[in-house]
């Protein structure tokens, strides 16, 4: 069994900063993708930014320039360090990685949310 548990969520006020942390611990032979998530209030859960295990990222569009994902591999952890933040970054932001337990197999994982709330 693997857990993702993420800290850093809060309340602040539009143009501040935030950095979402996520730690994977359990059953780890290696992790592959890693990621984070976001899913506002009636709307559909979508992904933010993703990291390769080497180190290669992607980003949303509407997150482009001002989130920056990141991980630490010996740590099993990943970041999120996001600038400039506006209300409509409200959401319930999820870790998400792709853990194998073992050479073989691969699951998926989510941890269970953490709230960032910005206010304009």
């Amino acid at each position: 069994q693997v857990h993702l548990v993420e800290s850093g969520g809060g309340l602040v006020h539009a143009g501040e900063s935030l950095r979402l942390s996520c730690a994977a611990s359990g059953d780890i032979f290696k992790i592959n993708d890693m990621a984070w998530y976001r899913q506002a209030p009636g709307k559909q859960r979508e992904r933010v930014a993703a990291v390769t295990s080497g180190g290669l990222t992607r980003y949303e569009d509407a997150v482009k320039g001002r989130f920056t994902i990141s991980r630490d591999n010996a740590k099993n952890m990943v970041y999120l360090q996001m600038m400039r933040l506006k209300p409509e970054d409200t959401a319930v932001y999820y870790c998400y990685a792709e853990v194998q337990p073992g050479p073989n197999y691969e699951y998926e994982y989510w941890g269970r949310g953490t709230q960032v709330t910005v206010s304009s």
